[in-house]
């Protein structure tokens, strides 16, 4: 069957569509005769009965590769226009041009098939509806896919070949560069390598990436950057990225290395594809070779950074991680040997700041239903610290002197890196001061700004003088033959050292992290004791054995008043005032501690008692603070008040906050005149012929009236006495 024999007058009254594309930006910008044939297809389609106004050309994916329908704006527009019936035929220079994909083509040629569309190639008309086309199809779709994979097998073949003789042309991080016979070399720029240098003379020094950084900052450095594919070095502020990136780069140890990572594909619950690069071990590499060019550290060293710098990390219910600055010394040192599995840190106390290690990882990740066993950190790191001081004190000496040196190098370094900076910097007000002089005075538009960078390449020149100047005036001063002498017997007595408040926690951590390599703890509940094994640096071991407090027999529980008390103080009362109130009264907890908002809120629960509620605004129930800002009095005021039974108020126990019932009524009681009938306390107690103390109890139990008058500054108590009410002595 001829091609126009496929056509039929219901086809071309629908829209005719030249998909055009080509995979890279590099091919539309050399193959520009592919283009041209690709739209040539528009006369085609006018050939073969298409109006030139109803054939449509989609080339938005211009520079896409037909891998997968992902990004094709073009083919998914097609598509779906398809899949209207919208389109008569559709047109490509081949197949692979509408896709290299399975499953994006038969999606294609379903659609087709269903709305009876056409589709052309340079070899032909085909109908999808129709079987043998329809095989076809099927076939060169199945070729243009197989053809992407031996293409991408035959790159991917030669460039693994290549990376196995270290060949291959990778970019190279900054601090190392080719030279002209395209060999790795380090960097030109003094500069740069002392910079790069002082960071793997930090992290051996500290041993956490994130110290070095703080170091860094903390002395001013900058530390040299440089973009992928750019030669420009630029400097910026240390980050934990730059310091990271220096650590893990296999080319800093001179080792050429290949297929580091690998990428993971996966469906989201949308149903897209997404995915995800993976860093992959050492060991899994595809191509790894030591002392392929000159390296910063060994390939030994390197290996040594990673695994300390996996060890800082803390992984999630486990113990470990880099040394940090509580009072846990073996933190991240300490297993348990029961399980095998690291112990945490808990700290507790009053201040929070008691260590005790446990081992609860089994019964968090793994739900063993309880935890293998804890013990108290204070007597175990001094067991272990003594350990350690009895085994390090014969090299105390020879230690203390190499820390002098150190201390001086390190200040030296500092100053060479200030000296390189201070030399930069001029280089680039020299280069400045040339451009500057070289521009025609004339040319105002460019002198103006070669005059401003001129000016700043001088500030930044002054800047790092001055910078310099700071260093060498706080340069350290030699010890003399005296004072060595003196250091070397404070060396002997390396324990004082150890408990020197200058002596950090992290300081000791470190210290004991450099000798000792793990403490395996076994605790034996029923003796009472803890088989303690620790493992130094080079194979050693020192058993130690540890005796644990004995706890009670049974379970201590609060007392039975006191948890009465809590549920009485509870309905008024927050949890800190719970706490204040039971402290005040010397209560404690059933291990005898203090109370505390969380202890008193542990008890409430356990008792099944419930929280107070918010206080209502509207309550007539208020504070004696809150009565005396509504009164007008002082706190004591209202204290006097309370004891002469003026003000009704009520407590739920001794020392608990009063609760003063402030209502219109009782607010009245409080004028600042006399009204007829009041008298003053001694007046009254002399109408009625009875003692003061008497009216004030009748005051009291409600059986006689009294108010508070405030005149000025003074106020008093008058008590009403009726005239009906005079005793024996009275007056009428």
């Amino acid at each position: 069957m001829s091609d126009r024999a496929k056509i039929t007058e219901t086809q071309r009254r629908r829209r005719a569509v030249v998909y055009v594309r080509q995979s890279t930006l590099h091919q539309v910008e050399r193959n520009t005769e592919s283009a041209a044939r690709q739209y040539a297809l528009r006369e085609r389609a006018v050939e073969l009965g298409w109006p030139a106004a109803a054939v449509t050309v989609v080339d938005e994916d211009t520079g896409q590769s037909g891998a997968s329908a992902d990004g094709r704006l073009g083919f998914k527009e097609l598509v779906a226009e398809v899949g209207l019936g919208h389109v008569g035929i559709v047109l490509a220079l081949e197949v692979s041009r509408f896709a290299r994909s399975s499953a994006d083509w038969h999606r294609l040629l379903d659609l087709c098939a269903l709305t009876a569309t056409l589709i052309a190639d340079a070899d032909g008309v085909y109908s999808p509806a129709d079987f043998n086309d329809r095989l076809l199809l099927g076939l060169k779709g199945t070729m243009s896919e197989a053809e992407l994979h031996l293409i991408r097998a035959r790159l991917d073949g030669g460039l693994r070949n290549k990376a196995k003789r270290g060949e291959l042309r990778l970019a190279l991080p900054v601090g190392l560069d080719r030279d002209e016979d395209d060999r790795i070399v380090f960097c030109p720029d003094e500069e740069v390598r002392h910079a790069i240098l002082r960071v793997f003379a930090l992290w051996r020094q500290l041993g956490s990436a994130r110290q070095v950084v703080l170091e860094l900052v903390a002395d001013g450095q900058k530390l040299p950057r440089r973009t992928v594919g750019q030669r420009r070095i630029r400097w910026a502020r240390p980050s934990y990225g730059a310091v990271h990136d220096f650590l893990t780069n296999p080319a800093y140890a001179g080792t050429f290395a290949f297929g580091k990572k690998r990428q993971q594909k996966r469906v989201d619950a949308d149903g897209q594809i997404r995915v995800k690069t993976i860093e992959l071990p050492v060991e899994q590499w595809s191509v790894c070779l030591p002392e392929h060019h000159p390296g910063y550290v060994s390939w030994d060293e390197y290996l040594a950074t990673r695994a300390r710098l996996r060890a800082n990390v803390r992984p999630r219910g486990e113990g470990g991680g880099a040394a940090g600055h509580g009072n846990a010394l073996l933190q991240g040192l300490i297993r348990c040997g029961r399980c095998g599995r690291r112990m945490q840190v808990a700290y507790s106390g009053t201040n929070g700041n008691v260590p005790r290690y446990l081992c609860s990882a089994g019964h968090v990740t793994h739900a063993t239903g309880r935890i293998c066993g804890s013990l108290g950190g204070t007597r175990l790191d001094r067991a272990v610290t003594d350990a350690f001081l009895e085994a390090v004190t014969p090299a105390a000496v020879a230690a203390t002197a190499g820390a002098i040196g150190e201390l001086t190098d390190q200040h030296e370094a500092r100053v060479q890196g200030q000296r390189l900076a201070l030399e930069r910097a001029q280089f680039e007000a020299d280069r400045a001061r040339r451009q500057f002089d070289a521009c025609e005075p004339e040319h105002r538009l460019v002198a103006r700004t070669l005059e401003r960078g001129l000016e700043d390449a001088l500030g930044e020149v002054e800047r790092e003088q001055r910078a310099l100047a700071v260093l060498d005036r706080t340069r350290p001063a030699p010890l003399t033959e005296a004072e060595c002498a003196s250091l070397g017997q404070v060396a002997r007595n390396l324990p004082r050292l150890w408990n020197a408040k200058m002596t950090t926690q992290r300081d000791r951590k470190e210290l004991l992290r450099a000798l000792v390599s793990e403490v395996v703890v076994t605790i034996d509940r029923d003796e009472h004791r803890a088989e303690v094994e620790v493992f130094w640096e080079g194979g050693a071991r020192t058993e130690l054995a540890l005796r644990l407090n004995r706890t009670a027999s049974g379970p201590r529980r609060l007392a039975e008043d006191t948890i009465d008390l809590i549920g009485r103080l509870a309905v008024h009362h927050a949890d800190e005032q719970i706490a204040a109130i039971l402290n005040r009264q010397g209560r404690c907890t059933g291990h005898g501690l203090p109370f505390t908002r969380a202890r008193v809120q542990g008890a409430r629960f356990r008792a099944g008692i419930a929280a107070a509620p918010p206080p209502d605004p509207a309550s007539e129930l208020v504070t004696i603070q809150d009565a005396a800002a509504q009164l007008g009095v002082s706190t004591f005021t209202i204290r006097r008040w309370l004891r002469d039974g003026l003000l009704p108020g009520e407590q739920t126990t001794p020392n608990a906050p009063w609760r003063i019932r402030l209502t219109d009524e009782i607010r009245a009681r409080f004028v600042p005149d006399i009204p007829d009938g009041f008298v003053p306390l001694a007046e009254a107690a002399k109408r009625l012929g009875v003692a003061r103390q008497t009216v004030l109890h009748q005051v009291q139990r409600g059986e006689r009236r009294a108010i508070e008058v405030t005149q000025g500054r003074r106020s008093g108590l008058r008590i009403e006495v009726p005239a009906d009410d005079l005793g024996l002595f009275g007056q009428p």
